[in-house]
């Protein structure tokens, strides 16, 4: 979005969305060829940009339907480190690296408590042994 003009970021941001709230592969890829057809004359830069980790970004069709709420947001990661950061600028600074690492693990292992379990946690074990999934649905059952 950075690399697009104000004017154009409300197109941009409608047609990334189609892309990133598809039903199925099929469809993102159908969404993310309309968004390089729409973009790619005025704005390549803003183009290039995301159809150059295309693979990574429809990654998450690979796995169980009730991860990808989870897949699909960078929201864990700012939670986690949100107390530590939190904390850190309250002491004003570290001590010695060891102190720091102490203070880190203790303050994750505190915030781990009032974390929920991942929507279909139960498919986990399906993902670790390597099953493949299509769509969000197991590939056997597809």
């Amino acid at each position: 979005m950075a690399k697009l003009p104000d004017s154009a970021q409300p197109v941009a941001k409608k047609l990334i969305h189609e892309q990133w709230m598809a039903p199925t592969r099929e469809k993102a890829l159908a969404a993310h060829v309309q968004f390089i057809e729409t973009l790619s004359p005025k704005y390549p830069k803003a183009v290039e940009c995301l159809t150059k980790d295309a693979d990574g970004l429809f990654a998450f069709y690979d796995f169980p339907a009730q991860h990808w709420i989870h897949l699909r947001t960078t929201k864990p990661i700012e939670s986690t480190f949100a107390t530590v950061r939190l904390r850190h600028r309250k002491t004003k600074g570290n001590s010695t690296r060891q102190a720091t690492l102490a203070r880190v693990f203790k303050l994750c292992r505190q915030a781990e408590r009032s974390w929920r379990k991942l929507d279909g946690f139960q498919f986990l074990p399906h993902v670790v042994a390597g099953i493949k999934f299509l769509d969000g649905a197991m590939a056997d059952a597809a």
